[in-house]
């Protein structure tokens, strides 16, 4: 078990959510995890880490099948301009490569934003390592993490 992965465990059963922990190994797409994970696109959260100033970000949870929408990101934030960051930097700001990045075991804990569209399910989401994810409760998640919910995305475009 990686570091990455150790920690993000770690923080989920410090939270006390119940968790399942699949490792698929490295994929090349999102249809790709999905099917490796068994479950839909749209079931699996993106963790992206979006500067709002320098040294200051906010992890925004994104279901697969859709992307942020910058207007009403920087709207719901009350921002002129945001980021994301270099993948150096976001591994400074969380302690996690760029394709493992999880708000569980970051290395600082920023606010967490949750699409509306996330709750009401089991959730996939990355667990600190590649090819590693945990399956959770969308609702309990937001919960343990005090995520705020917004429609902060869109739907992708086909």
């Amino acid at each position: 078990m990686s570091d990455g992965e150790s920690r993000a465990i770690g923080a989920l059963a410090a939270y006390g959510l119940p968790y399942a922990v699949i490792r698929h190994g490295r994929v090349g797409s999102l249809a790709e995890a999905a099917a490796a994970r068994g479950v839909t696109p749209a079931d699996i959260i993106k963790t992206l880490v979006i500067r709002r100033t320098e040294g200051d970000y906010v992890f925004v949870l994104v279901p697969g099948d859709r992307e942020i929408s910058w207007p009403k990101l920087r709207v719901h934030l009350r921002v002129n301009r945001l980021s994301m960051p270099d993948a150096e930097t976001a591994r400074a700001a969380t302690g996690y490569e760029r394709g493992t990045i999880t708000p569980f075991g970051s290395e600082h804990s920023w606010p967490v934003l949750a699409d509306v569209t996330i709750t009401g399910r089991p959730i996939s989401m990355g667990a600190g390592a590649h090819g590693v994810a945990v399956t959770v409760d969308a609702d309990a998640m937001v919960a343990a993490l005090g995520a705020e919910r917004a429609d902060v995305t869109d739907p992708v475009a086909p």
